[in-house]
């Protein structure tokens, strides 16, 4: 039986006139319905569902206790590792709903990073899915990476940080479309040749391990020309003309400008104790 996945941000309390229709066509063709168990959309959807006496229905929770069930259907307990509730707990049950279904309607406040995660698990399968974006009402589609990538690219910087902090590593690469495939040369211009994202970050890696600024430097300019300095001045806060000397082959960028241009990049720094070379036994 085709299964639907329907969720949206804890937020929405009401379900707007559209989600209810879209919701109402799925019951009319008899669809199962998968849905969570938290409170905001996922119980608005239960009641809509529970007063239309629908029985098609499923509610996921992670763990061993639901924390609704208006209808008192089938209930489908997410094992999870961890103990502790945090958000990835609970987005076990949202990523076996996405697995399990073959389309998703997601009802989304504008700001939730959570049910646009959602999207990305669906899209990421190859399903597809509807936004009901209530703060602007109106819907989006998505029907391949593509309708996914042009969603994403207008979205708010910050959306798509907080998007970054909460996915796993294997939905990572589709937060940042642009690295799956750069233009790039040794230096900081762009060439005919396209480099891939293992080959830039290991040349990245390099410059880092040997201290090599200015390498390091070239590439991140390379990065930001192939994504439009101008957008990455404005997902900054820093001006244009600035970043360009900045990031030119005779740039010296301070450090806080390195660290605003990697964030705007979907790149992120991290530390390590390095490792002496051991001189062999004496």
């Amino acid at each position: 039986m085709t299964a639907v996945f329907v969720g949206g941000s804890r937020r929405i309390t009401r379900l707007p006139m559209d989600a209810k229709t879209r919701i109402d066509n799925v019951v009319d063709r008899g669809f199962a319905i998968l849905v969570g168990d938290a409170n905001g959309a996922d119980k608005a959807v239960q009641k809509h569902l529970a007063e239309a006496k629908y029985d098609k229905v499923t509610v996921y929770c992670s763990g061993d206790t639901s924390r609704n069930n208006v209808g008192q259907w089938e209930t489908r307990n997410v094992s999870v590792a961890e103990s502790e509730k945090t958000f990835q707990f609970y987005a076990a049950k949202d990523r076996e709903m996405a697995h399990q279904a073959e389309f998703g309607l997601m009802i989304w406040d504008g700001k939730s990073s959570g049910t646009i995660l959602n999207i990305l698990r669906l899209v990421r399968a190859s399903k597809k899915a509807v936004l009901v974006s209530v703060a602007e009402k109106s819907e989006v589609e998505f029907k391949s990476k593509e309708d996914w990538d042009t969603f994403l690219s207008r979205c708010s910087l910050k959306l798509r940080r907080d998007m970054e902090r909460r996915a796993i590593q294997d939905e990572l690469f589709m937060l940042r479309p642009e690295q799956d495939q750069l233009n790039f040369s040794d230096t900081d211009e762009p060439t005919d040749g396209a480099m891939a994202w293992s080959e830039l970050k290991s040349k990245m890696e390099k410059a880092l391990a040997v201290g090599d600024s200015k390498a390091f430097v070239g590439l991140l300019g390379g990065m930001a020309r192939q994504r439009g300095v101008s957008r990455v001045a404005q997902e900054t806060g820093l001006a244009r003309e600035a970043l360009y000397r900045a990031l030119s082959s005779d740039g010296n960028p301070e450090f806080a400008t390195i660290v605003k241009v990697t964030m705007a990049l979907g790149l992120q720094l991290s530390a390590a104790r390095k490792v002496e070379e051991s001189s062999g036994p004496k």
